[in-house]
């Protein structure tokens, strides 16, 4: 009994008081209660990533039931050819392709993007017709100087097609305006793995001649096309529905407009600018001239986990103004609140993600979003008027969050200015707090809290 009455006793002595009302260790126990907070930010993170591989999944899916990425090599003609080495004074004849790019080659085609949605995953797959034509010249001549035969009654010409799955029709290929038959497969699978494979003849009879060739080639695909630049001048132009592209590669279109009807993009590519010549023998050019493809990329612009992702790296300025309204409020009322209470407003704030994950997987990101803000400032607001009991500090709060969430809104719009509107904004949210608390006398409040104390005891 004497020793509780001496602890209630210590409990009332100004020391005790004024420890319990000090304001730097309020600011110590709300720190901790923010960090303590990053942890559950971190736990949402990784379920992003989770969803997020869950729709890789699905993406890779889709992919083995229509067609993936496309990648259009070509057209190369190869001809075979013999040439003769000594080794150990043993004479041999070594066999080996010719290969000879076009002088032109240009690409028209039409993209037409569509949405499949595999539970509740969206993916970009697409159909294209493209019209390709354009024409050789065989003036070139074998570097090598021990050749003793050339075939070229066995001359074939190789286009590649990194998907098969995705051509829809018969192709109708002309080369020097004569029907020939394609059949599929490769005969240079160390350069062009996957594509057909159309056998040419009278070639002897068509040296120091123009050769022209065309055809059409519709094709199915998912997110991206692109093409190697094999011709002496590349022509590529496509026009699309889709008004998200993203041009990759080694080169980038020389004309290009996007607007919300679609886009149109031209590239010309000449022999100058890539680095692997007309006509080579073997294999020697195979990295070079895969490392030369360029494109488009068909892409869901800033799609929703992306969007969810960057809304989370927020989450510490929300947490932080959110805290930083109950403290002000509990500085000028004179009122304790209990770090319980910083913990339920901490957690419900790391609820918003959570909400928004959730929903924007069954509906528009934006209704995800007010659907989610709403439900996260109404139970904040609601809890802080029994916090509070006074109505107009939670009408500032609401003003607080939703100015917050206005703001996060905005910046998440705006990917190529996300980062500077971040920065505008945080840096405004800095200058509004220090114009707020810029007269506030912070040992005044511990000394007046310490008194107050005395005269309760």
């Amino acid at each position: 009994m004497e020793n509780q009455n001496a602890e209630n006793t210590e409990r009332n002595t100004p020391q005790f008081g004024s420890l319990k009302n000090s304001v730097s260790l309020k600011l110590v126990i709300i720190t901790v209660l923010i960090l303590l907070l990053l942890i559950p930010a971190t736990m949402i993170k990784s379920l992003i990533e989770e969803r997020e591989k869950m729709n890789q999944q699905a993406l890779e899916e889709v992919h083995m039931k229509w067609a993936g990425q496309q990648l259009i090599k070509g057209p190369v003609l190869s001809i075979p050819y013999e040439y003769e080495t000594v080794e150990n004074g043993v004479v041999s004849l070594v066999r080996s392709e010719w290969h000879i790019l076009p002088e032109d080659l240009n690409v028209n085609g039409k993209i037409e993007p569509k949405l499949l949605e595999l539970g509740i995953f969206e993916i970009v797959v697409y159909d294209s017709d493209l019209n390709v034509d354009g024409s050789f010249l065989l003036n070139k001549k074998l570097a090598n100087n021990t050749v003793k035969n050339i075939f070229w009654d066995q001359a074939f010409l190789t286009i590649g097609v990194s998907d098969l799955r995705g051509i829809e029709e018969e192709i109708d290929l002309r080369w020097n305006k004569e029907k020939m038959t394609v059949t599929p497969g490769t005969q240079l699978p160390s350069f062009i793995n996957s594509g057909f494979t159309v056998n040419v003849s009278n070639l002897e009879e068509l040296q120091e001649q123009e050769i022209p060739f065309n055809f059409n080639l519709n094709l199915q695909g998912s997110e991206n096309l692109s093409f190697l630049p094999v011709g002496n001048k590349t022509n590529i132009s496509l026009q699309s529905g889709w008004s998200a592209p993203k041009f990759n590669g080694n080169f980038l279109p020389d004309t290009r407009e996007v607007s919300d009807q679609g886009f149109n993009a031209n590239w010309q590519v000449l022999q100058l600018n890539r680095n692997f010549p007309q006509s080579w023998e073997g294999f020697r050019y195979t990295d070079t001239l895969n490392a030369s493809a360029f494109g488009v990329d068909l892409m869901l612009p800033l799609d929703d986990y992306q969007k969810s992702m960057r809304s989370v790296k927020y989450a510490i300025m929300t947490i932080v103004l959110t805290f930083l309204v109950f403290f002000l409020t509990e500085t000028f009322q004179k009122r304790r609140i209990h770090p319980i209470q910083y913990t339920i407003v901490g957690l419900s704030l790391c609820l918003f993600y959570v909400l928004l994950i959730s929903l924007s997987e069954h509906m528009d990101f934006n209704l995800a979003y007010f659907i989610a803000t709403f439900a996260t400032v109404m139970m904040i607001s609601l809890y802080s008027v029994s916090v509070f009991k006074v109505k107009k500090y939670s009408l500032i709060l609401v003003a607080v969050l939703t100015g917050i969430y206005s703001f996060l809104f905005v910046t998440l719009q705006l990917s190529d200015y996300a980062l500077l509107m971040g920065s505008i904004g945080l840096s405004a949210i800095m200058g509004a707090t220090m114009y707020f608390t810029r007269n506030i006398d912070w040992y005044g409040i511990s000394l007046s809290n310490e008194k107050q104390e005395q005269l309760t005891c």
